[in-house]
């Protein structure tokens, strides 16, 4: 059975088809569900969303149909929050354009004493990430605007997962992504950077003493992004991660003085 899943799997062009079996035999409960998982990995859907769920550090996070579908290359940007997050510290986070809460959840789970918040202006991905995380958690928005007034200042980390997928690339993307991802959750804009400007410009007032953004965007975009940040008064350097073939920026509010 795996080895014919094995075949399948790579006459459908799958580079990790050997993996992918093993994960798929494992989920089904019987032949026939497998047929009907196979059938759909086979036909270009991503292999979270068949599975329903995708894994980030060791974290198995729900896949919600409604939003874009976690991958590994953001535990680069998780691994850099959860630095920032001494075990047993109550700190704030808020995770900007949150999507399903995929990352949120992982935050929450390997430092769950944080105050986690979300946004996210699609409401069905709101949803869903309400679901997941918590009702009160999310707030329907764009960006920082549906934050309550009580976290002005007192933000410790912001994730920043945007769409950073340049307009015009979205065409060339990988079908499991361009033809199962919304669109909303990918098009960033001219350059890709379009949100990470718009957040540059809005976020040092809610940022606590040392508060940090955390940005994931590809290797090329990361001195741009840095320089958008940098642009706005915030300590921003970026670290890339060849494993990944990603990039997080990483900006730092002023410091505050004290009266």
């Amino acid at each position: 059975m795996l080895d014919d899943v094995v075949a399948r799997l790579r006459a459908a062009g799958c580079v990790w088809a050997d993996d992918e079996a093993a994960l798929l035999v494992a989920q089904a409960p019987d032949p026939h569900a497998l047929d009907s998982l196979v059938a759909r990995r086979c036909g270009g859907e991503p292999l979270e969303r068949v599975l329903g769920w995708a894994e980030l550090l060791g974290v198995r996070v729900p896949v919600s149909p409604a939003s874009f579908v976690p991958r590994r290359r953001s535990e680069p940007l998780l691994r850099a929050a959860l630095a920032l997050i001494p075990s047993g510290a109550r700190r704030t986070v808020v995770d900007v354009g949150c999507g399903s809460g995929a990352l949120g959840l992982v935050v929450h789970t390997l430092r769950p004493d944080v105050v986690l918040h979300g946004t996210e202006v699609d409401t069905a991905a709101a949803a869903a990430a309400s679901q997941l995380l918590g009702t009160g958690i999310v707030h329907v928005g764009d960006l920082l605007d549906p934050l309550p007034a009580s976290l002005l200042g007192q933000i410790d980390v912001v994730l920043a997962n945007l769409p950073y997928v340049p307009t015009a690339r979205i065409a060339t993307l990988p079908r499991e992504a361009r033809d199962h991802d919304p669109r909303i959750s990918l098009d960033g804009g001219d350059d890709g950077l379009r949100l990470h400007r718009r957040l540059a410009a809005r976020v040092s007032p809610w940022l606590a003493h040392g508060g940090t953004v955390l940005a994931e965007v590809s290797p090329g975009q990361a001195p741009a992004c840095a320089a958008a940040y940098a642009a706005q008064g915030l300590r921003a350097t970026a670290h890339t991660d060849d494993d990944h073939d990603v990039a997080v920026v990483t900006a730092r509010g002023p410091a505050r003085v004290a009266r």
